[in-house]
């Protein structure tokens, strides 16, 4: 029997050992590549049965490409990576991973909002400098009693209104797909978007990168905000028009960002962000634990294997197969 071939298209992590483990029952011929370019992508991947991918484009012309491929999977639950109408063409099964570091990514978001809240960096700086000042601080609010508002109310964004809340935050979202019945149960009232730049002290990000919405932060609601607020992103970086960002840090028109996504990662040497004291800047780290890593990457391999055994992922993206492809559910 010919054995499967999955190819790692580009990865991050110091091991690959997790997700040899799970794929060994099958006695795959295992390719680790790092491609940067749709050429490198077709040439490492075009004869393989499923494909793992972090960042490396995987288009149209790349899924047109590929002879054999069943599966694609992506390491973290958006699959923007992925041109997913043409994947779903042809028949290929995406997976993601959508429960993985949720404390992790919601634990980060909160840091960074405290970290702004409290002006932990630039006191920090100041102190490391030999100024003791606290004065140099102001004005810094207390939380308890103003409200954070949500821009996406996923698994993540709910586990950490939970965490805001016994702050005593209140919590406000905007979300056009979440149920006003889960919203309640979380005590958390959903609103629109230019609603929610109003009224917010703190902006956090959540949501999914997607055409709707790239972009989809810019002028018109960072003029709508209090000037005191601060915007914090662990989702993905183009979900917020970075120029319209940048323009309303010059410009006063909040007060500050924590920012572990951009539009560009990494982050280019001349980007103006780089040189402001009310920016903090993270590497894309929201999602790591010792821990995720590990979930992440077996996870990730696992919704291969599955596929490759003849059966549906339990992390499927394009839903829309499941009566098309000679496939079974997993018990």
């Amino acid at each position: 029997m010919k054995k499967f071939k999955v190819v790692v298209t580009d990865f991050e992590f110091q091991t690959l050992e997790p997700e040899k483990e799970v794929l060994a029952s099958l006695d795959v011929e295992f390719v680790a590549v790092q491609c940067k370019t749709e050429e490198e992508v077709i040439e490492a991947c075009k004869d393989a049965d499923g494909i793992i991918n972090q960042y490396a484009p995987i288009t149209r012309k790349v899924i047109e490409n590929l002879e054999n491929c069943k599966v694609i999977a992506r390491y973290g639950v958006g699959v923007n990576t992925i041109d997913l109408d043409v994947a779903t063409e042809k028949g290929i099964v995406v997976g993601n991973v959508t429960d993985y570091s949720m404390d992790e990514v919601s634990d980060h978001a909160f840091a960074l909002l405290l970290a702004l809240a409290r002006k932990v960096v630039k006191l920090n700086h100041e102190v490391k400098n030999g100024v003791w000042n606290f004065n140099l601080g102001k004005p810094v609010f207390r939380l308890r009693g103003r409200t954070l508002g949500l821009v996406g109310l996923g698994r993540i964004p709910q586990t950490l209104a939970k965490k805001a809340q016994a702050f005593g935050l209140n919590i406000i979202a905007y979300d056009p797909y979440v149920p006003v019945e889960v919203a309640k149960g979380l005590n958390v009232e959903l609103v629109e978007l230019n609603d929610l730049f109003k009224q917010s002290d703190y902006i956090s990000v959540h949501a999914p990168l997607m055409d709707s919405t790239r972009g989809m932060i810019s002028d018109e609601q960072f003029n709508l905000a209090k000037k005191e607020a601060f915007i914090v992103n662990t989702a993905r970086g183009s979900v917020i028009d970075e120029a319209a960002l940048i323009r309303a840090l010059q410009e006063g028109k909040i007060a500050g960002a924590g920012l572990d996504v951009l539009e560009f990662e990494p982050i280019q040497e001349d980007n103006p962000l780089l040189k402001m004291e009310n920016v903090i800047i993270t590497p894309h780290v929201a999602w790591y634990s010792e821990e995720s890593e590990i979930e992440l990457k077996r996870k990730t391999a696992q919704n291969v294997a599955d596929v490759l055994s003849g059966y549906f992922p339990t992390y499927l993206v394009n839903r829309e197969l499941r009566n098309k492809l000679d496939l079974k559910d997993k018990e």
